[in-house]
């Protein structure tokens, strides 16, 4: 039969809240409880009977707690399988009863490494009892329910009120999945924790997921796994797409190298800036990074490194964007752009960020620490007779920041901290300094004394060549190539400064 109707229940929890409720349904249908130390007491407190599992164990809990449920007649209790004659001959000769419902919540293990805390801390928060308990419950769903986080406090309570205190064996099935996914997810914390990256094994484990309108196109299925809710406030607007995930991704990032600068605004459109300026004011950053390519902003991913105020929303709702980033807005300028009630408003937290980053690949996947070098005017090498002016710096240190987030080949040309343009994916580096240049003049940047910023070393003389033709002053490149010396010497030649990082910024 696969209604299984719950008599007998173990609960043996690390946290008590939203407990009560569920506690006083399994009273108000009869069931039997066996409980453990604090859940023993705070199950008293509601004064509703319950059975210590030392009663049942003829044990008491030893070892400072850390053996309290690990016995016969516990597991016994859960492991019985009812079908089966042998199960049941053993189970009335040990007098084991049967243990129709567990619920386990597992010591914080997760939470407990977050907060810094002793390594001798960390050992005791690894759940041995619960984890036991979890797999035991979940394998013999046949017959035994199994509660294994109290993410599931609602769902199991909506069940027993619905059900009556019976369950289905899909309902089963399904808890013990979910069990599954608690204890493979606990492992692999513990794991992670104890490698430290000693060692090359790829173990990644995120329980919290969203299922996205579609991945990159229509026809292809989409979902974050991760906790949006815990990167970002959503003020307003629609869910965010993947293609707006990726764009919000690039925009964070590259924002992140702009934290305590000056008032900054960046424009992305398919993960690269089409936009960036920083200004003594946010408007003027806008406008400046709107200026650097009008015609891409639209429908782009908007993100600022301060408070947006009412006179930069004001302009920015000219524009037709898909989301706006801030770490906050003013009130005024909040009802403005809530005017547009498909635009997605983000308020982005203060949240580590990942230091690693993973991409599928064939039959496996590639994992590499991200690229988190932001090189400054100290990281500088000058390599040219001519020393880059205060100016020059200043626009080189912001030109190599958006070389960095932008997609290989790249080249970056800037002048005041602003974007003027970019050549982006480019399979060869001189093409995308004639994107680049191309893109300036289309928009009616003056490339006299601008910056030109490459991700990686010019092999060739080409790009100095072509850049100082049209104006570039100061360069800015990682450096390495067997013909440096052809690149300095040209720029020696025709008065142009050049540094190097001995950092390269691919990114593909």
């Amino acid at each position: 039969m696969s209604n299984k109707h719950i008599k007998n229940a173990l609960i043996s929890v690390y946290h008590k809240d939203n407990l009560q409720p569920i506690i006083e349904k399994l009273n108000q249908l009869g069931v039997t409880l066996y409980s453990t130390g604090g859940t023993q007491q705070f199950i008293e407190s509601l004064n509703i009977s319950v059975i210590p599992v030392e009663e049942l164990t003829s044990y008491p809990s030893i070892l400072g707690g850390r053996v309290k449920t690990l016995h016969p007649k516990i597991f016994g209790g859960i492991l019985n399988r009812r079908a089966l004659a042998e199960d049941q001959t053993q189970i009335a000769e040990y007098e084991i009863p049967e243990i129709d419902l567990v619920i386990v919540d597992l010591y914080p293990f997760e939470e407990t490494v977050k907060a810094d805390a002793s390594e001798t801390d960390i050992i005791e928060k690894i759940d041995i009892g619960g984890i036991s308990l979890i797999r035991a419950a979940a394998k013999n769903f046949n017959d035994v329910l199994i509660v294994s986080s109290r993410s599931q406090y609602d769902a199991f309570l909506t069940l027993l009120t619905t059900n009556n205190g019976s369950s289905t064996i899909a309902e089963r099935k399904k808890f013990a999945q979910d069990a599954f996914n608690v204890s493979s997810h606990y492992d692999t914390a513990i794991f992670n924790w104890f490698n430290n990256d000693q060692e090359a094994v790829f173990k990644q484990s995120i329980t919290q997921a969203q299922v996205l309108r579609y991945g990159e196109n229509p026809h292809q299925k989409g979902i974050f796994y991760g906790d949006l809710e815990g990167m970002f406030t959503k003020l307003n607007g629609k869910e965010l797409s993947y293609n707006n995930l990726l764009d919000v991704d690039a925009a964070v990032n590259l924002m992140a190298d702009f934290i305590g600068a000056k008032p900054t605004f960046a424009i992305l459109k398919h993960n690269n800036a089409c936009g960036i300026a920083t200004r003594n004011t946010l408007l003027e950053a806008w406008k400046d990074a709107l200026a650097g390519d009008p015609i891409s902003a639209f429908g782009g991913i908007l993100i600022s490194n301060t408070t947006i105020d009412l006179p930069t929303a004001t302009e920015i709702t000219n524009l037709f964007y898909e989301v706006i980033i801030a770490p906050d807005y003013t009130p005024e300028a909040l009802e403005v752009l809530k005017e547009k009630k498909t635009r997605v408003i983000l308020i982005q937290k203060s949240v580590a960020l990942p230091t690693k980053q993973f991409r599928t690949i064939l039959n496996g996947v590639l994992e590499q620490d991200k690229d988190l070098i932001t090189n400054k005017a100290a990281d500088f090498t000058n390599v040219t007779v001519k020393k880059p002016t205060a100016t020059e710096i200043s626009d080189l240190e912001f030109a190599n920041i958006l070389v960095k987030h932008t997609k290989s080949n790249t080249i970056i040309l800037a002048k005041n901290e602003q974007l003027l343009a970019s050549g982006t994916g480019q399979t060869s580096r001189v093409d995308a300094l004639k994107q680049a240049i191309h893109k300036a003049k289309s928009f009616g940047f003056d490339l006299n004394g601008a910056v030109m910023a490459s991700d990686a070393f010019f092999p060739f003389p080409d790009c100095v060549e072509i850049a100082h033709k049209a104006g570039i002053t100061a360069v800015i490149q990682p450096g390495g190539s067997i013909k440096d010396n052809e690149s300095v010497a040209y720029c020696n030649a025709n008065n142009m400064a050049m540094v190097t990082t001995g950092i390269r910024h691919f990114k593909h």
